[in-house]
């Protein structure tokens, strides 16, 4: 296939070794699509202040591409690596002759102290990964999108959270970081205009992920706990978040230009 336009549409998928961004490379893969599967794998030296939930490796990677299929590509690139993602994606369009979404699920959490009791290091590290690993990658991708065969069915998906939309205890810097990727994207809708391309938000309530097991343990409480503050009254799944998301890559979801997706559960 090198250096010809697939028959399938190509996607990109970032922080794709476990939780939403696993589950949504494994849907994607599974309706039709080549799927670019990035994660940092655990190559980041970065050691949380607040956790210690281990960080993904090359094998979890790889275990879910088996999982996703053939048409499902694993790669090790780290989002905050700007080079590093650009050549990913390069790359990926020379071989696929093209580039048709885009889904930013990569990101990290840290925090467990009031703002002025965080250490500069958390704040940097979620900068890195959380909002410039969402620019890295727009930076990258859009330009194959919008030159894409089908520019007005390409779609640029970002994952915020609840945390993007108000203030959570002892988390500023996180949230801090959410509130960039949603105005990155609103911001980033309004630079495509009359592109075609399409940029969406996603924001989730609390997910069973090893992301929700991390911020259990900024609280000392139990994953589970967690499900009091949706209406619905139990966790999302990661199946639920990769099904909404999954409707933010179609063509149909050209409403939703520059939209925040609150995929929440009613988080309150």
């Amino acid at each position: 296939m090198n250096r010809q336009e697939s028959a399938r549409r190509v996607a990109l998928v970032t922080g794709a070794a476990r939780g939403i961004g696993a589950a949504t490379a494994i849907r994607l893969a599974r309706s039709g699509y080549v799927v670019l599967a990035m994660d940092a794998c655990g190559s980041r030296e970065y050691r949380p202040i607040g956790h210690t939930v281990p960080p993904p490796t090359p094998d979890d990677l790889f275990r879910m591409a088996a999982e996703a299929g053939s048409h499902c590509e694993p790669h090790v690139v780290d989002v905050a690596d700007a080079a590093a993602v650009r050549s990913a994606v390069d790359a990926a369009v020379a071989t696929h002759g093209r580039l048709d979404v885009v889904v930013c699920a990569a990101a990290v959490i840290d925090g467990g102290a009031p703002l002025w009791e965080t250490p500069d290091k958390v704040l940097r590290e979620l900068m890195d990964v959380d909002v410039h690993g969402v620019w890295n990658t727009a930076v990258a991708a859009l330009p194959h999108l919008i030159a894409g065969p089908s520019p007005h069915e390409a779609r640029f998906i970002a994952i915020a959270s609840a945390a993007g939309h108000r203030g959570l205890f002892h988390l500023t810097a996180y949230a801090m970081a959410k509130h960039a990727v949603v105005g990155l994207v609103r911001g980033l809708q309004a630079d495509l205009v009359a592109t075609g391309v399409v940029a969406i938000a996603v924001s989730p309530g609390s997910t069973d992920t090893a992301m929700l097991e991390a911020t259990g343990q900024l609280y000392g409480l139990d994953p589970a706990d967690f499900a009091g503050h949706h209406s619905i009254r139990r966790l999302l799944s990661v199946d639920d978040l990769a099904a909404t998301v999954e409707f933010c890559c179609s063509p149909a979801a050209a409403a939703l230009a520059g939209s925040v997706v609150h995929a929440d559960g009613g988080f309150a």
